[in-house]
């Protein structure tokens, strides 16, 4: 089955979290095992920013959040985001 991960965090430091993502991507190439990812800003939430990633399953989302270069995102991440991230774990059920 088919699982989205939303990430919400908020930063004052946007071009630094999208660095952060870039160095992610470029050193998971041929590991990483998300089928897609999207960031957004909340227009609602002064800094607040998500990013919706697809797997194609739970289980390879846990397998790709074992690897050593996600730990080292998230925990760059902290320091420059106002607090700890929101989580939401979805199993898809229905797409269009």
């Amino acid at each position: 089955m088919k699982f989205v991960q939303i990430v919400e965090y908020k930063t004052s430091k946007p071009d630094e979290a999208q660095k952060i993502i870039d160095q992610y991507l470029a050193a998971t190439e041929g590991k990483r095992l998300n089928g897609h990812g999207t960031t957004g800003r909340d227009r609602d939430q002064a800094n607040t920013y998500m990013n919706i990633v697809e797997f194609a399953s739970y289980e390879d989302a846990m397998k790709n959040s074992e690897l050593p270069e996600t730990a080292t995102m998230a925990s760059a991440m902290m320091q420059i985001c106002d607090g700890p991230p929101a989580f939401r774990n979805l199993d898809v059920i229905f797409e269009s």
